[in-house]
Parts: C-alpha cells; sequence; structure tokens
C-alpha cells in the first residue's frame, strides 16, 4: 500500500470516527488524528506539485459544503476579483483532489441534496400545496 492509500484509508478512519464520536476523549483523538494527517498531506505536498484547480459550483450549498471539506484538509479555498460567485479555487497536489477531495465531496454532496429535496417537498406539500410536481409538459 503506498503513502498516499494509507493516507486515504486514514482519512476514511477519522471521518468515521468523528461520525461515531459520542466521548469528549473520542473527539479529542479524532482532532489529533486529523493534524496528523495534515501534516501528512503538506508532506505529500512537498514530493508532489501543487496545481491551481477551478470549481465551478452552481449553489451556495455546494459552494459552502466544497469550502468547508477542504478546510477540513487545511486547504484554502479562495476566488480571484471579478470571478463569478459560482467559481471556487484551490491549490493541493492533483492526486489528493482527484483521489480524495473530490470524491469525498461528491459522496457528501449526493447526501445533502437528498435530504434538501426530500426537506424542500415536505415543505412545499405541507405548506404550500399538497402537489409540488413539477411543470407538466404540452406540445407547442
Amino acid at each position: 500500500m503506498t503513502s498516499e492509500q494509507q493516507l486515504r484509508e486514514k482519512l476514511r478512519k477519522i471521518s468515521a470516527l468523528f461520525e461515531g464520536a459520542t466521548t469528549q476523549g473520542e473527539k479529542v483523538a479524532a482532532a489529533a488524528a486529523i493534524d496528523r494527517i495534515k501534516q501528512a498531506l503538506a508532506s505529500l505536498t512537498k514530493v508532489e506539485r501543487t496545481v491551481e484547480v477551478q470549481f465551478t459550483l452552481p449553489d451556495r450549498w455546494q459552494r459552502r459544503l466544497f469550502a468547508a471539506l477542504c478546510r477540513r484538509y487545511g486547504l484554502e479555498p479562495y476566488r480571484y476579483k471579478r470571478q463569478r460567485f459560482t467559481t471556487v479555487m484551490v491549490r493541493a497536489p492533483k492526486s489528493f483532489i482527484d483521489k480524495t477531495l473530490w470524491p469525498e465531496y461528491m459522496e457528501l454532496k449526493g447526501a445533502l441534496d437528498a435530504y434538501l429535496n426530500e426537506a424542500t417537498e415536505r415543505i412545499i406539500r405541507e405548506e404550500v400545496w399538497g402537489d409540488a410536481d413539477d411543470a407538466k409538459e404540452r406540445a407547442g
């Protein structure tokens, strides 16, 4: 197993630990483990070239989720002046972006999309009108 694969495995375990951490001690241990992973990512940055990647994320929920995930790994999301609000830039090793950051984002985004869709439909049906379906298509 390569160091990158080990790093990815540790990240998965730490995410699971945070989700299941019930005591303060478990939370402290998970936070310490994330700090060690950030140090490992920093050393990976010394070995592998860092690239600037532009992401286009169409709504505020996706941008906020992506920015939070970047910050979790010690990356700083940003935008240049005059770039659209849908744009998020990040600098990191390409392998980290391709194999860890983006796949984890997509998985979390799917869960968030399902939750937001369910909540929106429920509120519309209960508070606005019982039929929350899309508009029907008619022949022109």
